[in-house]
């Protein structure tokens, strides 16, 4: 019985591309007394594997949370596997804004102490006494009362891309760390202020807006759904949006686009942009922005010491991270001396420049390039700039056009113009070939080699 994975991201996403087939990308949330969440994990991952359901979930005694991919003719029978839960009859599906074949390239279920990391007691005090839910025109309405506070509660690096008008947006890195920042900086205003909050999809809010009302709070709301929510009602009702820039999310898009407002600007160059990427190098994995110019010429890292150590033979990159806890275990989110236009806090909604298309580009296109696995890298030549790969599936012939592929390398398309096969020159190489070729560009061990599909 399959209880995990077996395919890599890059093999998700060439059957997703063969099957041609749109998916959904949604989430959802559920508050509720689980008894075994290692059986329910089971139980959820035997269902949604055989519909071809992918994402990221949590489970905990205290509910479940999920960011997922659904075949969109599947749609029915997925939400069929949620009902036979009487605690997710009827549940609330937040459908994304923007829709990605792409979105989740593995089905992922953790059994998690709490499924939001929230650091709060729960026996200190009531988590069903939450605020009251506001639909996009009630909170709309409620935002414009000068008796009203707004508190984003998303972290830094989610509120500097977009937020809504007036908000307080707490310099943060964790939702743990919004409470009590939060709870100090509002002190004075617990009996007569609308205390009004909101999250990406309302799962932060949920617990709170009942921590705040334990706090003392008298007047406590929350945004029904959150900002994914609110955005489908303020299409689907022809609300204006109060919510300016675009909407962190946590999958490969990185982000959905709300309105068309640039707000933040590259950490690096300070051009406006808003588009995350992490950084390339292994040992590091920061979370920044970074526009297209600043992309290209570092390659995709956050400072010329994460760019000279991609250039470094892999052999000497694994050395140089041994017994070190990488990526954001030990380096923060957009938090970095070498980021010059870094900027969280105290934000403002001023339009820095307009989305163009351009900007708003399928920030997975590069996948969805039909290609079919050819073999992986075995070495690399660097005075002659020849590599050696070994052949494990398909044929390679003169002529075709191939797609090298790794974490360092990023995409680079070729056209094959000579192949040397088990030492010597030829017109197609086969399964089991050691093939040598000349390259412009230096690979690595991690590298994939694809052939492109016309």
């Amino acid at each position: 019985m399959q209880l995990y994975n077996t395919l890599s991201a890059e093999e998700r996403a060439q059957l997703i591309d063969e099957a041609g087939k749109d998916r959904l990308t949604l989430s959802f949330y559920a508050y509720a007394k689980i008894q075994d969440p290692k059986k329910f994990r089971d139980d959820l991952f035997i269902a949604w594997n055989a519909l071809d359901a992918l994402g990221r979930i949590y489970v905990a005694h205290e509910g479940i949370n999920a960011q997922m991919s659904v075949p969109a003719d599947q749609f029915e029978a997925f939400r069929d596997t949620l009902e036979v839960y009487d605690f997710m009859k009827g549940i609330r599906l937040n459908v994304a804004v923007d829709q990605d074949n792409h979105s989740f390239l593995k089905l992922t279920i953790k059994v998690r102490n709490k499924i939001v990391a929230d650091g709060l007691n729960d026996a200190s005090f009531d988590v069903t006494n939450k605020g009251i839910h506001l639909k996009a025109q009630e909170f709309n309405t409620m935002l414009e009362d000068p008796n009203t506070i707004v508190v984003d509660f998303r972290n830094h690096y989610e509120s500097e891309v977009g937020h809504f008008e007036g908000a307080i947006t707490p310099d943060v890195e964790n939702f743990r760390e919004s409470l009590p920042i939060i709870n100090e900086q509002l002190q004075d205003f617990k009996e007569d202020k609308n205390l009004l909050m909101y999250c990406t999809g309302g799962i932060r809010c949920e617990k709170a807006s009942a921590y705040f009302k334990h706090q003392g709070f008298k007047n406590v709301y929350q945004l029904e759904g959150g900002i994914i929510e609110y955005t489908r009602q303020i299409k689907e009702e022809g609300i204006k949006s109060k919510f300016i820039g675009k909407n962190f999310v946590f999958d490969h898009r990185l982000g959905e686009r709300i309105t068309d407002d640039i707000i933040s600007q590259c950490h690096q160059c300070g051009k406006p942009c808003d588009n995350h990427t992490n950084c390339a190098n292994d040992a590091c994995h920061l979370l920044f922005i970074q526009c297209d110019e600043c992309k290209a010429a570092m390659e995709n890292t956050c400072s010329t010491e994460c760019l000279e150590t991609i250039h470094l033979p892999w052999e000497e990159q694994v050395a140089l991270r041994k017994g070190l806890q990488v990526g954001n275990k030990v380096f923060r989110k957009g938090k970095s001396e070498a980021l010059k236009f870094k900027n969280s806090g105290d934000l403002s909604t001023q339009t820095l420049a307009k989305a163009t298309k351009a900007e708003t580009k399928d920030v997975r296109q590069k996948i969805k390039v039909k290609k079919i696995l050819v073999g992986k890298a075995e070495h690399y030549y660097s005075k002659s700039k020849i590599a050696q790969f070994l052949i494990e599936n398909t044929e390679l012939s003169v002529g075709d056009k191939v797609l090298i592929s790794g974490p360092t390398t990023g995409e680079q398309e070729i056209t094959m113009t000579e192949i040397y096969a088990n030492g010597g020159p030829c017109e197609t190489a086969k399964k089991g070939d050691q093939i040598t070729f000349e390259l412009p560009f230096r690979v690595r061990l991690s590298d994939k080699l694809y052939k492109i599909l016309s």
